[in-house]
């Protein structure tokens, strides 16, 4: 049952985030052979302030290993 989370900077659109969570629904589907019912996708807004308190020093610094995309910024 896969579950996305979605970390971003705020100011998206409503659209564009439906959009978002409709393209990575279908690439889990496609990809892992998960039905509809499986997935789900969650946002979850940060500020640009807090990106490396909030995501940086919690999500990636240090899962390196578990990162299948590295970002291509440093902190």
């Amino acid at each position: 049952m896969p579950h996305v989370i979605v970390k971003l900077w705020p100011g998206k659109t409503e659209k564009q985030k439906t959009q978002l969570a409709e393209e990575i629904t279908q690439s889990v589907m496609h990809i892992l052979n998960y039905g509809d019912e499986s997935v789900s996708v969650a946002f979850e807004e940060v500020e640009a302030k807090d990106w490396a308190s909030k995501v940086c020093r919690t999500d990636i610094v240090g899962n390196e290993d578990k990162l299948y995309k590295k970002p291509g910024y440093t902190m």
